[in-house]
């Protein structure tokens, strides 16, 4: 069935970013999809937390366009932009609050200051906090937990936002891996468009609807797990020979590199 231009999320055209030191984002252009969860792929300095952070509208670009549900960007305020859109970084400020305050701020774009929480508010935090595993950590202090327990509350918050976009930085980083599957399986069910970065490609290969593949700044391919994970691909990217067959689990792509001689 042919896509209906509504399920078009965001999507940017010719988007080009210089920064100081020299590196260069772009030009490129991609299309975001309403439902899909996107993984973003690349060696360490390749550019994914630079293009999400483009898409948040923390950086700007210098040439290109950025069209967020059939808007520019850089028209929206930073309320309205919260409404539409959710951005998790790596790096988490230190704070002095408990799981569910936190969540609580995940509630701010769609209130006004003297609205109080309703039901429904109660009713989607303390969901959430059964899908990251954290209900029983609801009331404790941030830091008297470990960095994986913080990771998923600020992904908790994020969730909380319900925001039609979810922008993920290595969201799985300093994660369990029971908490990697079952955080992915929650965001593939929410029906949320994600775009998130990934160092684990199988992890990715599994989950992801489609990958967007750079290098050095540029988009090298995008598309289906099958049509991305190409071995002269990857090889090309990450400096690695690699082997692309089939995980005995789910039939999707696993990508194994050869070792370094010892």
């Amino acid at each position: 069935m042919k896509k209906r231009m509504s399920d078009l999320l965001l999507h940017c055209a010719q988007l080009e970013l210089r920064q100081p030191d020299g590196f260069k984002l772009g030009p490129m252009s991609l299309q975001l999809k309403s439902g899909k969860l996107y993984g973003l792929l690349g060696a360490n300095g390749a550019g994914k937390s630079t293009l999400l952070q483009l898409f948040a509208g923390l950086k700007k670009p210098d040439s290109g366009h950025i069209i967020l549900a059939q808007q520019a960007l850089s028209a929206y305020t930073a309320t309205t932009r919260a409404r539409h859109l959710a951005f998790l970084s790596q790096q988490q400020a230190p704070t002095e609050m408990t799981v569910r305050q936190l969540l609580h701020l995940g509630l701010l774009p769609h209130k006004a200051l003297w609205q109080r929480d309703n039901q429904n508010d109660r009713d989607n935090i303390n969901r959430v906090l059964r899908d990251t595993g954290l209900s029983q950590q609801a009331d404790t202090l941030l830091g008297r937990l470990s960095g994986g327990e913080q990771q998923r509350a600020h992904l908790a918050r994020v969730l909380v936002q319900q925001a039609q976009l979810l922008l993920l930085d290595e969201p799985v980083n300093h994660l369990d891996i029971r908490f990697q599957h079952q955080l992915l399986a929650t965001l593939r069910r929410s029906g949320l468009c994600v775009l998130a970065s990934f160092h684990d490609i199988n992890l990715a290969a599994t989950y992801c609807d489609e990958l967007i593949l750079l290098q050095q700044g540029q988009l090298i391919a995008a598309g289906t797990p099958q049509q991305v994970l190409q071995p002269d691909l990857l090889q090309q990217v990450f400096g690695r020979p690699c082997l692309v067959d089939q995980s005995p689990f789910t039939g999707s792509c696993r990508v194994t590199f050869a070792p370094e001689p010892i």
